[in-house]
């Protein structure tokens, strides 16, 4: 009828095999769920992107050595957020901008 085995033994056999499969398959899946879950509570906890940062040069005091837009990937790891007026300031007391990201240009300050 259905490709199955007549006797019972192998039945049973047949029976504890799948069940064990589907115990490994729903372990998967809960796995896989929460995964999604700590994914999407990371994406919620994150912070939002600052409008414009300011990368940090090393030794004392970290002055600031470069102003970025803060979506900007050139940005180095020792940085920290920084609002429009502070960014403006910053380039016109002869910071440099960042090529790749322009936030001279997006503020209104060229020169």
């Amino acid at each position: 009828m259905y490709d199955l085995p007549a006797d019972l033994p192998r039945l049973r056999t047949l029976r504890t095999w799948t069940a064990m499969w589907v115990a490994r398959i729903d372990e998967a899946i809960a796995a896989a769920e929460q995964q999604e879950r700590e994914k999407r509570q990371g994406e919620e906890r994150r912070p939002p992107v600052p409008d414009w940062i300011v990368e940090l040069g090393i030794g004392q005091g970290a002055p600031p050595s470069e102003i970025h837009a803060g979506y900007c990937r050139a940005a180095g790891k020792r940085r920290r957020a920084i609002d429009r007026d502070q960014a403006r300031a910053l380039l016109a007391d002869g910071i440099r901008a960042c090529s790749h990201c322009r936030p001279d240009t997006d503020l209104g300050v060229l020169g």
